[in-house]
């Protein structure tokens, strides 16, 4: 097996071979590269691996414009610090998403995946390799939530939230008529909990819902201000400077 690794961070892309190495010595990692460039010039100029380890944020950007710019039809393994990409994993047939810090038992399940379905692939059938993708992908994210008003409880759909908001350490889950209820669970647990196609972590303080946009601005010192279709917000929903670059990105996925 034949394996490229792109990861920026030295450590991180030395332990990723250490681990390889003690998972199967025989694997040969054909090279390790560390930025967006490099990697689309090499996959243009060299053959083909049997599977990439990538990690998904690199020096120069989003290593999913890779494979905008390469075709590239052999697994993929996305490695990240981050757990709202998994959509964007799941178009390009990766075969697993894992959470760093990487773990030898994390890495070696993934391997495990690729070797239990690289016969299949090697013969040109991808359909078991598209099921092993909708198993990671397809059921992971919460559709139905419990909100309160008072004493009473109730569910509530992810299609029929605007968004969430925490305000000190309660969090709020906003309708899409403009109703507020409290939920128990902070941002930091909701985050993986939802589908990365529909909702984003615009700051420290809200999650959108994409269905609930219905204009984005321009707002002082770099950062965009949105308006909501229909209702209107206690306060200024704003995106962050800091997740300007990735909230375009999502926006145009």
């Amino acid at each position: 097996m034949d394996i490229l690794i792109i990861e920026d961070e030295i450590l991180a892309a030395e332990r990723l071979q250490t681990l390889i190495k003690n998972y199967d010595s025989s694997i040969r990692m054909v090279a390790c590269l560390d930025s967006i460039e490099e990697s689309v010039q090499w996959l243009q100029t060299k053959p083909s691996p049997d599977l990439l380890l990538v990690d998904i944020h690199l020096s120069d950007g989003h290593s999913f414009e890779i494979f905008k710019r390469v075709q590239f039809l052999k697994p993929v393994i996305f490695t990240t610090a981050y757990d709202n990409y998994a959509l964007d994993a799941f178009k390009l047939f990766s075969i697993d998403y894992i959470l760093k810090p990487i773990t030898a038992e994390a890495l070696g399940a993934a391997l495990n995946k690729y070797k239990n379905i690289a016969n299949t692939i090697a013969a040109g059938n991808y359909s078991l390799l598209s099921d092993q993708v909708k198993e990671n992908f397809g059921n992971r994210y919460k559709n139905r939530f419990l909100a309160k008003v008072g004493q009473r409880s109730f569910f509530l759909q992810a299609n029929e939230i605007a968004y969430f908001f925490a305000d000190n350490k309660i969090v709020y889950l906003v309708d899409t008529q403009g109703n507020r209820f409290i939920i128990n669970f902070t941002l930091e647990k909701l985050d993986p909990l939802l589908d990365p196609q529909d909702f984003f972590r615009i700051n420290r303080k809200i999650i959108i819902n994409a269905n609930s946009i219905e204009q984005i601005k321009p707002y002082f010192n770099n950062r965009l201000k949105i308006v909501l279709k229909g209702i209107k917000a206690d306060e200024e929903i704003i995106i962050s400077r800091e997740r300007v670059v990735d909230f375009k990105l999502w926006a145009e996925a």
